[in-house]
């Protein structure tokens, strides 16, 4: 079956608030005059960002997504937002899972899979992040690492091709410059596939969107999207260049 590709811009900690808005209008400006009705864009600024960001993309076919939300709807926890509050706020999608914050916020697989539910009750699309380190990699551990990374945190949720979206992030292609080869890349979102297909259904397997994560650019966006079970981007530093983010849509037909 033909899915729809999606290209997410992940924004991380950049950009004022200022500067938000007028990377929001450009694109805007850019998908407007280069429509590719083929694919779905994404943008994840900062919190900061997100009140004038879905303004800003009112009327047009951009969606707004947040970089994280807390398990939790409300509570003393300073410096969290809930997906509750995202979702008032007329965001759609949320990032859950990120390596960085796996890494430097001590996130487990259990605890994403609480925001993955609270992401399902507020009418959120999750953008669920996985990957492997080099060492994981290089020792063999890649597929166990994968495999409980998805069951950890999917299984026993109402999860669906509609409210899921998986993002493969080879974490030793992230901000490295390095990416992962076509044919590598493929290998695992191939393997992704089959794990929704036995654990959920075949028919959610062919519909769930798969991107990749790891330092998608335009030189090497081509040969990545023309893969079968490539869906799409998670796109870092490449987002934040309007032109380059917008080429990279284009060939995510």
């Amino acid at each position: 079956m033909t899915r729809t590709k999606v290209i997410a811009g992940n924004w991380k900690m950049n950009c004022s608030l200022e500067q938000s808005q007028a990377l929001v209008t450009e694109i805007r400006g850019m998908v407007r005059d280069e429509r590719n009705n083929d694919s779905e864009i994404v943008l994840c600024p900062t919190y900061l960002a997100l009140p004038s960001a879905c303004k800003l993309v009112q009327g047009s076919s951009l969606f707004i997504g947040a970089q994280n939300c807390h398990s939790e709807t409300n509570g003393a926890y300073t410096g969290e937002v809930s997906a509750e509050m995202l979702n008032h706020l007329g965001v759609s999608h949320v990032i859950i899972g990120h390596s960085e914050r796996r890494e430097y916020q001590n996130e487990t697989n259990a605890f994403l899979k609480e925001k993955v539910i609270s992401a399902i009750k507020n009418n959120l699309v999750s953008i669920f992040c996985l990957g492997e380190s080099l060492e994981q990699r290089e020792s063999g551990q890649l597929w166990d690492v994968l495999s409980r990374q998805l069951s950890e945190s999917l299984l026993d949720t109402s999860v669906t091709a509609k409210n899921l979206i998986i993002a493969y992030e080879p974490i030793w292609a992230i901000g490295t410059g390095v990416t992962a080869s076509a044919a590598q890349a493929q290998e695992v979102h191939s393997f992704i596939r089959n794990w929704v297909a036995q654990h959920f259904s075949v028919e959610m397997a062919e519909e769930t969107r798969i991107l990749y994560g790891g330092s998608m650019k335009p030189d090497n966006a081509e040969e990545l999207l023309s893969q079968i079970d490539i869906d799409g981007g998670l796109i870092g530093g490449a987002s934040l260049k309007p032109r380059d983010f917008v080429n990279i849509h284009k060939l995510a037909k």
